[in-house]
């Protein structure tokens, strides 16, 4: 077991290594601090574990699985998280803590439980609503951070 956990661990930060060096070679040299950030490391991270689970289940389930549309739908939602994240300017770069980076992976989840929950119900049905609270509240805290 303690085996699998390293490898998982090392293949987690090789793929963030790789990802992150992918996404942010077309950036400006500016993104430098961003990248060093904790919120940005906190954000793809959680990007990664998805994208390596989406790799993990693509081959067992057809495109219109409610599993891989929620994979993909939370990826997107991280994906607009992280251009909030390159939208700071880099002397301000002390705003993107861990504590902002896991507001945003919350917000994204919650999102997802959103369009999970629409895909059943209707906007005026309790949950549905009591879902959509839930994401404004952490739009709310994140507009306080980030405006």
């Amino acid at each position: 077991m303690l085996k699998y956990r390293s490898f998982f661990i090392t293949s987690t930060i090789l793929i963030c290594s790789v990802v992150g060096h992918a996404q942010t070679a077309d950036r400006p040299s500016e993104t430098g601090p961003i990248r060093s950030s904790s919120a940005y490391a906190e954000v793809l991270l959680r990007r990664t574990e998805l994208q390596a689970d989406l790799e993990a289940v693509r081959a067992d389930y057809t495109d219109a699985n409610p599993k891989l549309i929620d994979l993909r739908f939370e990826l997107a939602a991280l994906d607009k998280a992280l251009e909030k994240i390159y939208a700071v300017k880099p002397t301000e770069t002390g705003k993107l803590t861990l504590a902002l980076g896991k507001m945003l992976i919350a917000r994204a989840a919650l999102e997802t439980e959103v369009t999970r929950l629409l895909r059943s119900y209707t906007n005026d049905n309790t949950e549905v609503k009591r879902a959509r609270r839930r994401v404004e509240i952490f739009d709310n805290a994140i507009k306080e951070i980030l405006p």
